[in-house]
């Protein structure tokens, strides 16, 4: 994340390793969104889950909103909020499967109109909402055929590639500009989920709360750095 978010502060990285930093942690939405998966199927109530993703988005959206207006500079304006991003994705996944695992989850078409109403939001307003959430419906779809779940990342990734995909004059500035445009690289995500064994960890207070901290914060104080180094 830090890696990834460290160029918010204007003329800190030349633009060869800034790409090279976007590229190397194209892995950590999906991953994100995986665990989000996860966390939906396994939790004791997928309400008061999703209510707390929706609750931690509206946080990191009031405090970018404070930011940028002390800010009151385009070039340091924030509007990263993942919280909102896997929030829409579990609330796909409720409209989907249900709030409760044991029960019906209402009329098939109902529920297909709910999820494609969520994407179609979500990939329009969300950050990142264009790869993450068919990556956490397919991720949810496809959690008991791992093999199926990977075809279908890997024929997303391709489409990815050749939507991002432009001919620049020279190699040099086509693979700039694939560094930048490089959603199609969130399959980097594989090794990843294969070291995971779906083993639960901590549940302390710090482990499970440290995420919803840390990633607000760490925008607001690279965001802070930069006010300090225009």
């Amino acid at each position: 994340m830090v890696l990834d978010h460290i160029d918010h502060i204007p003329g800190l990285l030349p633009a060869e390793l800034s790409g090279l930093f976007h590229v190397l942690t194209r892995c950590v939405g999906t991953f994100f969104a995986y665990l989000a998966v996860e966390g939906f199927v396994h939790t004791h109530s997928r309400p008061r889950y999703a209510l707390r993703l929706f609750g931690w988005a509206a946080f990191m959206a009031a405090g970018n909103a404070v930011y940028n207006a002390i800010a009151n500079d385009p070039r340091l304006h924030l509007s990263n909020n993942i919280f909102l991003t896997l929030a829409l994705g579990v609330l796909m996944l409720c409209i989907l499967a249900g709030t409760q695992a044991d029960k019906p989850a209402g009329h098939p078409a109902l529920r297909i109109l709910g999820v494609l109403v969520v994407l179609a939001v979500g990939a329009v307003f969300a950050e990142g909402g264009i790869v993450v959430l068919p990556f956490m419906l397919v991720t949810y779809l496809c959690r008991k055929r791992p093999a199926l779940r990977n075809v279908l990342y890997l024929l997303g990734a391709i489409a990815l590639f050749f939507m991002s995909y432009v001919p620049y004059p020279t190699v040099h500035e086509t693979l700039l500009m694939l560094s930048y445009n490089s959603d199609f690289l969130f399959i980097t995500v594989l090794p990843f989920i294969w070291l995971y064994d779906g083993t639960r960890g901590s549940n302390t207070p710090f482990c499970k709360y440290f995420f919803y901290v840390f990633y607000p914060l760490h925008l607001w104080v690279i965001g802070l750095i930069a006010l300090v180094m225009r």
